[in-house]
């Protein structure tokens, strides 16, 4: 079944019920800095928030700047991240974003996108959720799994890339929502619009989804 044709109107509507459903939700990271934020995004990638704010706390207390973390040994850093996943690769981007904005940047976190970007470890996807959350910066829409497989099931995109599901979210959605909204369609799929047996009968969206597998 294809999903229902998508307008203005529509889409007006579905921020409408996201901006009352969840109208003063946050980054899930914990963090008390921009450059905490940065690591703590690298470390969720193919891991949950909740296993990333398990680990940081401990690990911001052994290296509390960027300088520490600049100076760890990668094998060392690695096992202190371990249980996050791919903790080598992740290790690796981790102490070459702390180099890279030590030497580039005179150890300040940039802040456009276009800068970010060269930071190792800082694809779109984590850029946007510094510059967002950190500096309230709208230079785009974080996609995640979450807002990848909700934007598809409610027809605003039928791209299954990142970066064309970004380019068609920033094409519809208002400049001034694109970080509220990425932070509403995550916490409405984690709590709602799962990936596998999504809750359709309590789902405020109901009325305007007709995704395939929608089990309501």
């Amino acid at each position: 079944m294809a999903a229902k044709k998508n307008t203005p109107a529509r889409t007006a509507e579905i921020l409408r019920i996201l901006d009352a459903t969840y109208p003063n939700v946050e980054c899930a990271l914990h963090h008390t800095n921009a450059w905490e934020l940065l690591v703590a995004t690298i470390l969720s990638a193919q891991c949950t928030d909740k296993r990333v704010n398990e680990v940081t706390p401990g690990l911001f207390k052994k290296y509390p700047t960027i300088r520490d973390f600049a100076g760890a040994r990668q094998e060392v850093l690695a096992a202190d991240i371990r249980s996050t996943g791919f903790f080598n690769n992740k290790a690796k981007s981790v102490i070459g974003a702390a180099k890279k904005i030590l030497n580039d940047f005179d150890g300040e976190i940039p802040k456009t996108i276009e800068e970010l970007v060269t930071v190792p470890g800082a694809a779109r996807k984590t850029a946007n959720v510094v510059l967002g959350t950190a500096f309230g910066i709208t230079s785009g829409v974080v996609v995640d799994t979450h807002v990848q497989r909700i934007a598809n099931r409610l027809g605003l995109t039928k791209n299954s890339d990142p970066v064309k599901i970004e380019q068609d979210l920033m094409k519809i959605i208002p400049r001034d929502h694109w970080i509220l909204f990425s932070h509403q369609l995550i916490h409405f799929g984690r709590g709602i619009c799962v990936a596998r047996k999504p809750k359709c009968a309590e789902c405020p969206l109901l009325g305007l989804c007709n995704s395939p597998d929608k089990t309501a």
